[in-house]
């Protein structure tokens, strides 16, 4: 398979420009444009296998969520919220060039693909939501505030590997090469030989704040989902512990009136590396 184009697209916050590196799959001509936006700590290489599988039909692109992956980091971390997170997107979109895209965003990203959605003549024409929704659950919310804000540096790459699957063991039942690749798209070299995760720790600001302010009560967005008009489909983990199935049967019942599917043997969230996964994705996207 070709490898992935890689670039950069300067974006603007409050306190100054930063850039937000990007990869993309398939022909750049194709308009037919698919965003896949990751979670919190991880990054747009997540969905190499998903893009590879899609990139006949699609033009795929994976953005790193600022602070995050080869993307910069922010100058002043309180705003890494998601209003910067979309404007930042909407700065993507409007240098692939198209009028519309598809989106598949996981956790953070479908919450930033559902602040887009929502919008009066949005950009968005078919939104995934792979294990998010309007409702997230406070006691996984406290799960990743605890380790958000001071992550840890390790001695080789089998330590960060060992790390990883620990912290991301609802992924699944992965490869041995696919831990591996997951581990190595979100680390980089640090001080003394050893080795460290990729993401700004400043992320965990604004987040902390969220959670304390929320204390033991979920985050709500209705009305922000009950806006969305176009498709939907979401994607659930069978043992999440941030989606809810009673949250599910309520988005099939109310806004967009999402199509919902259940991964087995998954918690938060599909990673989208088996083929059972990548076809639930193309199901939607392209009826086959």
């Amino acid at each position: 398979m070709t490898p992935p184009h890689s670039s950069y697209v300067q974006c603007l916050s409050p306190a100054g420009f930063h850039r937000m590196a990007y990869v993309e799959w398939g022909d750049a001509s194709n308009p037919q444009v698919l965003v896949c936006v990751h979670g919190m700590t991880r990054c747009g290489r997540d969905f190499d296998f998903l893009a590879q599988a899609l990139a006949e039909k699609y033009r795929v692109v994976c953005p790193d969520v600022v602070g995050r992956g080869l993307s910069d980091r922010l100058h002043d971390p309180a705003h890494y919220v998601t209003p910067q997170y979309a404007a930042d997107m909407v700065t993507l979109i409007a240098r692939l060039n198209v009028e519309k895209v598809d989106w598949l965003g996981t956790s953070m990203g479908g919450l930033i693909g559902m602040a887009l959605a929502a919008q009066k003549d949005t950009p968005i024409k078919r939104l995934i939501l792979n294990d998010v929704g309007p409702v997230v659950d406070a006691t996984a919310l406290k799960r990743i505030s605890d380790y958000l804000g001071s992550p840890p540096d390790f001695a080789s790459m089998v330590e960060a590997e060992t790390y990883l699957r620990q912290v991301a063991a609802p992924f699944g039942n992965l490869t041995d090469p696919q831990w591996r690749h997951l581990t190595e798209c979100v680390v980089k070299p640090a001080a003394q030989g050893r080795i460290k995760l990729r993401y700004d720790p400043g992320i965990a600001v604004p987040f902390k704040a969220m959670v304390e302010a929320q204390g033991a009560k979920n985050i709500e967005l209705w009305p922000l989902y009950d806006a969305i008009r176009c498709p939907t489909l979401v994607i659930r983990g069978e043992t999440s512990d941030l989606l809810t199935r009673e949250t599910v049967t309520a988005m099939r019942e109310r806004g967009p009136r999402a199509s919902a599917v259940e991964i087995p043997h998954v918690g938060h969230a599909p990673i989208f590396m088996e083929d059972a996964q990548v076809a639930v994705v193309r199901e939607f996207l392209l009826g086959d």
